[in-house]
């Protein structure tokens, strides 16, 4: 089923113990949480400007009305760690054409701009409230990274990324896989759907970008 892509602006949440994902259904990587359900709303749509330069990138209009809830899905411990673990009924859903290489498109553009944001950015970043937080170099390496766990989540296994070459190709066979329509199955025994994969692997991204961003002011 086709989602649409503006107003009203279908949202999930992702209920944890303590803290609330509101995600988008049809803009994958636009996620924010909150400690209720309305902050997440309310994150979620304060963000609508910075996801823009996201779509504006892969060439796409990126103008949503009020958020609609349509799902909630209970989430876990990783939800009150800060990722969207769960997996909605929707995203068990078919996927189309236009969706999946608006999908490809989203995620092609989250790249390219975490590649612009991180060379225009120091390498140490502004610490946070408690001295943590990793360097421009070290998130950079836990998005990568990351990618290669969630890439065999959709059937795709590269061992450790040691050449120039490995990067591009990997990401080459994310595209082809999440670029194709999907009847909603998961890929394998304990794979991802691929509207949930496309979502996971943006949203990894499109958030450093914004911590990068944050860090360094």
């Amino acid at each position: 089923m086709a989602l649409p892509t503006t107003s009203p602006t279908p949202v999930y949440l992702e209920l944890g113990p303590k803290k609330v994902f509101a995600c988008s259904a049809a803009w994958p990587g636009w996620c924010r949480v909150g400690g209720s359900e309305e902050l997440a709303l309310d994150a979620l749509m304060t963000y609508v400007p910075r996801y823009r330069v996201i779509a504006a990138r892969a060439g796409l209009e990126f103008d949503p009305g009020e958020p609609a809830v349509v799902e909630r899905v209970r989430g876990n411990r990783t939800t009150d760690f800060g990722a969207p673990a769960a997996v909605a009924a929707l995203d068990r859903e078919a996927v189309g054409e236009e969706e999946a290489a608006r999908a490809v498109a989203l995620i092609r553009a989250a790249w390219e701009v975490l590649g612009e944001v991180a060379a225009a950015s120091p390498q140490d970043l502004r610490k946070g409230p408690r001295g943590g937080g990793r360097d421009r170099d070290k998130i950079v390496a836990h998005v990568v990274e990351a990618e290669r766990a969630y890439a065999r989540k959709i059937g795709v296994s590269y061992p450790p990324l040691r050449d120039e070459g490995a990067l591009p190709a990997m990401r080459r066979d994310i595209t082809d896989v999440l670029g194709r329509p999907s009847d909603g199955q998961p890929h394998g025994e304990k794979g991802w759907p691929a509207r949930y994969a496309a979502r996971r692997i943006a949203w990894h991204v499109i958030d450093h970008i914004w911590e990068i961003e944050d860090r360094r002011e």
